[in-house]
């Protein structure tokens, strides 16, 4: 895909990855950016700097888990703004604990946000990009769509059922010249990460990286983007030798001692 002169709507743009694919998309000669994030003042800072480097900036302060608001917003702004070429999906929460001691309401949020916010969204512009007979769809999931980890068993699921939608999706709208591709990042330095136990051995890498993948990766016409060298080797150990890589993971997650488990969890009761 040929970014320039294209409009471009980017979820998840306050902060993070999202907040650096937007500067990546403007640097690669984007015309319009459609920005969505809950955050108002960041949305309206982080505009402030993008329209500085001569591109126009829309900033939409917007709830995906609403979706009569988000029907609202996004029919306006295609009426307003015309056909959006790029819906890149990347908002998205994620909260860590071991499934014993998880709380419903945050694994009703990352749901909400990562899974049915994804797909109302979706849904909306995918049809008129249909109807325009071009776009391209880009959901952002993670390695941990691939190998599922300890202690973040919720936002697994969700990015395990992120990736099956964006591969059921690109079959079912290949003909009507609409790309579907996914991007996985592992761990990322972003505000979301720097709040969880990190696991064992894994190296961060800056939203910078995995945004400039995204564009390559675009270029290229790529269905799915992995970073980083770990990322590639668990992919493939998944594959080769699942059992070992299971248990390599386990060694490596924070997950507390069978006793530390039982005397917070008596703690508790």
């Amino acid at each position: 895909m040929n970014l320039q002169g294209k409009t471009a709507l980017v979820t998840g743009a306050s902060r993070g990855i999202g907040q650096a694919i937007a500067f990546e998309l403007a640097k690669s000669g984007i015309k319009r950016l459609l920005l969505v994030a809950r955050n108002q003042q960041r949305l309206a800072e982080i505009a402030i700097d993008i329209a500085a480097m001569g591109v126009e900036v829309i900033p939409l302060v917007l709830d995906l888990t609403d979706r009569v608001r988000v029907n609202i917003v996004i029919s306006q702004a295609w009426r307003d703004y015309g056909q959006i070429h790029l819906l890149v999906n990347c908002a998205g929460v994620a909260y860590q604990a071991p499934f014993l001691q998880s709380k419903l309401p945050h694994v009703q949020e990352e749901i909400a946000i990562n899974l049915l916010g994804m797909y109302t969204i979706t849904r909306l512009l995918a049809r008129r990009m249909v109807s325009q007979q071009e776009g391209t769809i880009v959901n952002v999931a993670s390695l941990m769509g691939k190998v599922a980890a300890p202690t973040m068993s919720t936002y697994s699921a969700t990015k395990f059922a992120i990736l099956g939608f964006t591969q059921a999706l690109r079959g079912e709208l290949a003909s009507h010249n609409v790309r579907v591709m996914s991007l996985l990042p592992t761990l990322t330095d972003t505000d979301m990460v720097r709040d969880l136990q990190l696991f064992w051995g894994v190296i961060p890498m800056s939203p910078q990286r995995v945004a400039q993948a995204l564009i390559r990766g675009i270029d290229r016409n790529q269905h799915e983007v992995i970073i980083g060298w770990q990322s590639h080797l668990a992919v493939w150990g998944n594959y080769l030798v699942p059992r070992l890589l299971e248990r390599v993971i386990q060694m490596a997650a924070p997950l507390p001692s069978q006793k530390q488990f039982w005397q917070r969890l008596g703690a508790r009761s």
